[in-house]
């Protein structure tokens, strides 16, 4: 992995003089393989410089505090639920990248272009459930039967809580999700501020916490034996770069967006950071298709601007309702 604020800078440069840099922008989940972008620069002549910026809605946040003294070339880590703010903030300027899935594309314009895909679902710990039978659907999960068993992460402060919460809104609709809440915090549900709190500290399945069940990704097998993702309750993160208006290097940019979507880097994506390839025709690894197969179908998202009207309002109800 790479750390904040460093070169990928390899020993063996371009000739002296022809060497460019362009300031990659990113949440702090990105990592690349070193040698892989020691590869594209010894190819490219272009350097690049990885500026972390916390999470997904801390990004979109900076990128559009910024947007008149853009803090780099391109961004990534924009994900779908943060997308539209950032479009009607005119962060990103037009580009059409080699290679893109235009399934994913949000508008006309080719701003923001789909790099990985993150399914957030509920896991399931098995062995952890002591006999129970494994939930399926979000229904399972208000029953009494696994009263105090589900950890999540709060919406107002983590992407994959937000996209829990925009799942249950998705699956009840906007007169039912308040009661299916009011349900899950009678049955004792656990509210943490991230994932990595989430995860590694309160779920059974990495030995470390009490609880069979949480909130994390459909490729969260792929790494944690013993458990699986209950599909019926995903909710689709599609997680895109741009080049920034106003970028110092936007023709450097461009290079850099056309290689994130190389077929190289996007059979990486997985290993690296643990979400699929947006890229069609891209193989999982072996074992990721034995314990972490993309999701078939799965198109469970609200639209985007629906997401960017409400959210605010959503997730101050949400508050009342649970930590109220």
């Amino acid at each position: 992995m790479v750390t904040a604020g460093c070169s990928l800078a390899t020993e063996q440069q371009p000739q002296q003089g022809s060497q460019q840099t362009v300031t990659l922008v990113t949440h702090d989940s990105f990592a690349v393989r070193k040698e892989l972008l020691d590869e594209f620069q010894k190819t490219s002549g272009i350097k690049v410089e990885v500026r972390k910026s916390g999470d997904a809605g801390a990004l979109t946040n900076q990128l559009v505090l910024t947007k008149a003294n853009p803090i780099g070339d391109i961004a990534y880590g924009v994900d779908s639920t943060f997308a539209s703010r950032a479009l009607n903030e005119n962060v990103f300027q037009p580009y059409e990248a080699q290679g893109a899935n235009k399934r994913y594309q949000l508008d006309a314009t080719n701003r923001l272009t789909a790099i990985d895909i993150g399914d957030v679902c509920v896991n399931v710990h098995t062995s952890g459930l002591k006999g129970t039978a494994e939930p399926t659907t979000f229904e399972d999960l208000a029953d009494p039967k696994y009263k105090d068993m589900l950890v999540v992460e709060s919406p107002a402060t983590s992407s994959p809580g937000l996209a829990f919460l925009l799942g249950t809104i998705l699956h009840f609709g906007e007169d039912g999700w308040q009661g299916y809440w009011t349900k899950l915090k009678a049955n004792g549900v656990k509210v943490v501020s991230g994932w990595e709190e989430a995860y590694n500290q309160e779920f059974s399945g990495t030995g470390k916490g009490t609880r069979p069940l949480v909130v994390s990704y459909a490729s969260s097998p792929a790494a944690t034996p013993d458990t699986k993702a209950l599909l019926e309750t995903c909710y689709r993160q599609v997680e895109y770069a741009g080049v920034l208006q106003g970028a110092k290097n936007p023709e450097g940019a461009k290079k850099v967006l056309d290689f994130m979507l190389s077929q190289q880097f996007q059979a990486e994506v997985p290993d690296q950071m643990y979400v699929y390839p947006a890229r069609e025709g891209v193989a999982l690894p072996e074992a990721w298709q034995k314990s972490a197969p993309m999701p078939g179908d799965v198109e469970a998202t609200l639209p985007a601007q629906d997401v960017d009207r409400n959210r605010e309002s959503w997730v101050n109800q949400w508050r009342s309702l649970v930590q109220g």
